[in-house]
């Protein structure tokens, strides 16, 4: 039975000295990887890839991420093992290092790939779900709290100029990752205040602000994603109402899916319309056309993890993509493209296996878990998100890490965390 006072399970654990400090650590991992100081410091032209000064400063984050991991070895590896795809994934992001196009850089890239997926998993394993959410919320709280200042005090660097003036970007280079990063924020907000009912108040709070700055970057698909995480959030208080309410929401969602999939193919223009998009999702389609063409040339193995969107060499993938897309792409704005074209289809399998497996779990924990409060709506902005944005296997990334974070956690219950406690 719920102890009285807690919306879920057994009451936390008591706040110590060494408990703040492993939670301060996972939220200062998730600020890293959230590359909001990588603009303000390295200016318009910033990468997460170019610049020694840029590599060393994600080494805290690393070091975070060893930290949670030391604390918990046992449990952390454990918690890993329940997700063999991701291992599969990881094995094949390392041995792309054989077929790179550029060796040196691929194993570099992944030793920042491996310290990545290792910030997810160890949050995975040393959380449970209330708090799992309130640390992946607080960090998006900060996050939206310094989005909001930066535009007010400092509008050279918060608000955009030249490209969509007056659309707020907050920390990031344009508005779309401002957008992006506040729906995501949104539906990890509405999981804290669902799963810790006592700090709703607060929670409900950083969503209006969450909301509010998805309105400022006047990005129409960062709000489409934030309302579907809204729904997300309904649908899995609704799933936990009954058996019959099930059925009645599990048919209508997929009425609700069959309408929005009748709308994409018989009204197209239409569905681009309220997006804000062109046919051609702003030049999205020529790149993955481009980019198809490449494929082809090495469909098994692709380029190497991580290298495809770097090499300038005049005889390299990129200059091919450049001369058929019209522009300079940085890089395939989609998931799945990202992983044929750098680990091929050996890596294109291996994360659909991984992203299947865990949207299996998400559907299951519907139905048995509140931890569907975090899953199910960011499942859903993630999914989103990866069909205009590489946000999948990405070092140095707190989207991909947060999306490792809900598949590890997904297959390591509660009751799991705290036996380790005990």
């Amino acid at each position: 039975m719920t102890p009285a006072g807690y919306a879920y399970g057994s009451p936390p654990a008591p706040l110590t000295a060494w408990r703040l400090l492993l939670v301060g650590a996972a939220v200062f991992l998730l600020l890293v990887f959230s590359q909001a100081w990588v603009f303000p410091l390295m200016g318009e032209q910033a990468s997460a890839a170019e610049g020694g000064l840029v590599r060393v400063l994600y080494l805290p984050a690393y070091a975070a991420a060893f930290l949670l991991f030391a604390a918990a070895p046992g449990a952390t590896l454990q918690a890993l093992l329940r997700q063999p795809f991701l291992i599969a994934l990881m094995l094949i992001v390392a041995a792309s290092t054989l077929w790179s196009i550029a060796p040196d850089q691929t194993l570099r890239r992944v030793f920042a790939a491996y310290c990545s997926a290792l910030g997810g998993v160890v949050l995975a394993s040393r959380f449970r779900w209330p708090e799992l959410a309130e640390v992946i919320a607080g960090s998006f709280a900060a996050l939206a709290v310094i989005a909001f200042v930066v535009p007010i005090v400092m509008p050279s660097i918060g608000i955009m100029q030249e490209i969509f003036p007056g659309a707020w970007r907050g920390v990031w280079p344009e508005k779309n990752a401002l957008g992006g990063n506040m729906a995501l924020g949104f539906a990890a907000m509405g999981a804290a205040a669902a799963l810790n009912p006592r700090r709703r108040l607060l929670w409900w709070g950083f969503m209006a602000l969450a909301l509010l700055l998805t309105l400022l970057s006047t990005s129409k698909t960062s709000l489409v994603a934030l309302v579907m995480g809204l729904g997300g959030l309904v649908l899995v208080a609704i799933m936990r109402r009954g058996p019959a309410t099930r059925i009645a929401v599990v048919w209508l969602a997929v009425l609700g899916v069959g309408m929005v999939a009748g709308v994409m193919l018989l009204a197209a223009d239409l569905f681009f319309e309220v997006l804000g998009k062109d046919a051609t999702l702003t030049g999205r389609t020529k790149i993955w056309a481009a980019a198809m063409t490449q494929i082809e040339q090495r469909p098994w193995t692709g380029y190497g993890y991580g290298v495809v969107w770097d090499d300038l060499g005049p005889w390299a993938p990129l200059a091919s993509m450049v001369k058929e897309a019209g522009f300079t792409p940085q890089h395939a704005h989609n998931a799945w493209v990202e992983q044929w074209i750098g680990m091929g289809l050996l890596g294109l399998a291996a994360f659909a296996l991984f992203y299947a497996q865990t949207l299996f779990l998400a559907l299951l924990a519907l139905f048995r878990d509140r931890g569907a409060y975090l899953a199910v709506p960011f499942l859903i902005v993630y999914s989103l998100m990866s069909i205009t944005e590489s946000v999948a296997v990405t070092y140095n990334d707190f989207r991909w890490v947060l999306f490792v974070t809900i598949a590890v956690k997904l297959a390591w219950p509660d009751h799991e965390v705290e036996r380790r406690r005990a």
